[in-house]
């Protein structure tokens, strides 16, 4: 990597940066009428998820948890409630824990490395937090700035994981950063890798460090940066949909599990100890966990073939009334709601 032109031109980067960012920033709600609370909560639910998607849950969350108080104050089944469908719901737990501490301190920390300490806050969104609310002095580096930097300097490199590449720009992103106005030179960083210097369709012609930019020079920008391809590894999943007059049998995920404590589910046959059956299954949806695909397959099993006598642990019924209160994993939620209307329809 030979990023001694681009930092040589560190001055004119972080200018040419920041005008543009002036003139275009988009109008963001935690963006306006700024604080540290409306900053933590957008970064945490920012992490793998995109800005139109996160909009309508930050504006709903600041509805019912306005600040780090209320959110402390809350049951962690209400906060993983108003999380609903945003997933990877650590994310939800991390951050009620952090209310709590934060809203106990005396005096809350202004620099990243002491953020290090809180839960769910790792270097980026240390470095993110710190920089927009304090003016601390310290650069972000995600996806976007990966991006954005690798293309600056025509990279060519393979990286296992954005986290490596991470790691390796750290320092560049560090010598590039705009100590005058550090938090709006990371947001720029990142509004420019979200808007303009996109991993598909970059539009160079628009972006305002262009000439700088060693890849688009040599016209190699759609193949930088480079990472290892991970091969996406296949799984099926099947489901049993069992209604009784009592409801829907669903599955409460235990509380030792590793993922998705504590929310509902359509029951795996599996949990169920039942054999798939030979009958076409109601319906066959599909979805993406990180590298893997899933196939789920929903099938009608009658009440009588489940279960003899009382509810196993963690099985419930759950009439069409209660199971809006509650809290599911987004695609479970939206199976539930088209299995009730496909088999109403019957």
């Amino acid at each position: 990597m030979n990023d001694s032109s681009l930092v040589a031109n560190a001055a004119d980067f972080r200018a040419q940066l920041i005008d543009w960012y002036d003139q275009s920033a988009r109008d963001l709600p935690w963006r306006s009428h700024p604080s540290l609370y409306k900053t933590v909560v957008s970064e945490f639910m920012l992490q793998q998820t995109q800005v139109k998607t996160v909009l309508p849950y930050f504006h709903n969350w600041l509805q019912v948890f306005p600040g780090f108080e209320a959110l402390a104050s809350a049951s962690e089944e209400a906060v993983v409630k108003q999380w609903e469908g945003l997933g990877y719901y650590s994310r939800a737990r991390n951050l009620h824990k952090l209310a709590r501490i934060v809203s106990d301190l005396d005096s809350i920390p202004t620099d990243a490395k002491s953020w290090l300490a809180l839960p769910g806050i790792g270097p980026y969104a240390a470095a993110a937090v710190c920089s927009i609310a304090f003016s601390d002095p310290s650069a972000v580096v995600d996806g976007n700035v990966v991006r954005i930097l690798s293309r600056l300097v025509a990279d060519r490199s393979e990286y296992k994981t954005t986290t490596d590449a991470a790691k390796t720009y750290q320092s560049l992103a560090t010598a590039l950063l705009n100590h005058a106005r550090p938090g709006d030179h990371n947001q720029a960083m990142m509004e420019l890798g979200a808007t303009l210097c996109q991993k598909q369709k970059p539009q160079c012609l628009l972006c305002p460090v262009q000439s700088l930019c060693q890849a688009r020079a040599q016209g190699i920008e759609t193949a930088i940066p480079r990472f290892n391809k991970t091969k996406a590894v296949k799984q099926t999943v099947e489901r049993a949909w069992i209604v009784s007059p009592k409801g829907v049998l669903l599955y409460r995920i235990p509380q030792t599990a590793s993922r998705m404590k504590g929310l509902h589910e359509i029951p795996s046959l599996e949990a169920l100890n039942l054999k798939t059956p030979r009958t076409s299954p109601l319906i066959v949806r599909q979805r993406s966990i990180t590298k893997y695909r899933i196939t789920e397959r929903f099938h009608e099993i009658s009440a009588d073939k489940a279960f003899n006598g009382d509810l196993p642990d963690h099985f419930l019924w759950a009439n069409p009334d209660s199971i809006a209160s509650l809290t599911f994993s987004g695609p479970h939620r939206k199976w539930i709601t088209e299995l009730i209307d496909l088999v109403s329809e019957k």
